[in-house]
């Protein structure tokens, strides 16, 4: 039987991010995959690529997990792009109605200061209602930043200490992304499980993030989670497995490019 994994994630449409990118990792790592759609994402390529972002409805949300769950028998899921408070709450709820052995969250942070408003609501709220709920956290440099408190990451040493906090306030197992952001020749995680602390290092393709990739990793890891890897071996193929699709990514016509996980062969 194939493991089945489960991604709660918004759709972006042109294909290089959320469960698109999702499902394609699943599937390139060997593992069924079904998706419950948060939100409705599309670039607006006439106002300088912005976000064009619809909700789901709530109800719809835990209806979508909800059949998954029925049709398959699913404890590991990936947790992506929310987008409002109640969204979140729709999510926190439809976890809560089954016990789950692998939680993978990408935690998407949308306020980028701590002004007032729906984005800090929203963040405050992933923190509070989804955080306590992950086994695995996949923060990359700046919410690795907002998560732990501090004001900066500068060097691996610091990525580290991140990790370490993280770690101690959410129970979650941590691969903390240094990707392009760090100095160096290298991309380097940082993974810390309460007892291991590895650095994973690769070197960096070009010093551009690629959209997309952030999504893969964690797919990646609940890919191989689902398989039956442990936490540090899902961090080390997930690490590969966005590398190759660094490496083999996509152009188009807007100003970024978007990952491709089809050349991995690991």
């Amino acid at each position: 039987m194939i493991p089945v994994a489960l991604t709660i994630a918004g759709s972006e449409a042109t294909g290089g991010a959320g469960a698109q990118t999702d499902l394609k990792t699943f599937h390139q790592l060997g593992t069924f995959g079904t998706a419950a759609l948060t939100c409705i994402v599309s670039f607006d390529p006439n106002n300088g690529w912005g976000h064009r972002f619809v909700p789901v409805d709530p109800q719809v949300i835990k209806d979508q997990v909800e059949a998954s769950t029925a049709v398959h028998d699913i404890d590991t899921v990936k947790i992506g792009m929310l987008g409002t408070p109640a969204t979140i709450d729709a999510v926190a709820e439809a976890l809560d109605a089954q016990e789950w052995k692998h939680v993978v969250l990408d935690p998407v942070l949308i306020c980028k200061g701590q002004e007032p408003g729906a984005a800090l609501d929203t963040d405050n709220a992933l923190k509070e209602r989804i955080l306590p709920l992950a086994t695995f956290v996949t923060p990359n440099h700046f919410e690795s930043m907002t998560l732990s408190g501090m004001d900066a990451i500068e060097s691996v040493e610091d990525l580290k200490e991140a990790a370490r906090r993280i770690h101690e306030s959410s129970g979650a197992v941590v691969l903390a992304k240094g990707g392009v952001v760090l100095p160096g020749e290298d991309a380097v995680d940082v993974f810390y499980d309460g007892e291991q602390m590895v650095e994973l290092r690769s070197p960096k393709v070009g010093e551009e993030r690629v959209s997309g990739a952030g999504c893969t990793l964690a797919a990646a890891v609940t890919a191989e989670l689902a398989k039956g890897a442990t936490p540090l071996e899902a961090a080390r193929t997930a690490k590969a497995v966005v590398d190759s699709a660094i490496a083999h990514r996509q152009g188009g016509h807007a100003p970024f490019e978007a990952v491709y996980q089809g050349a991995y062969a690991g």
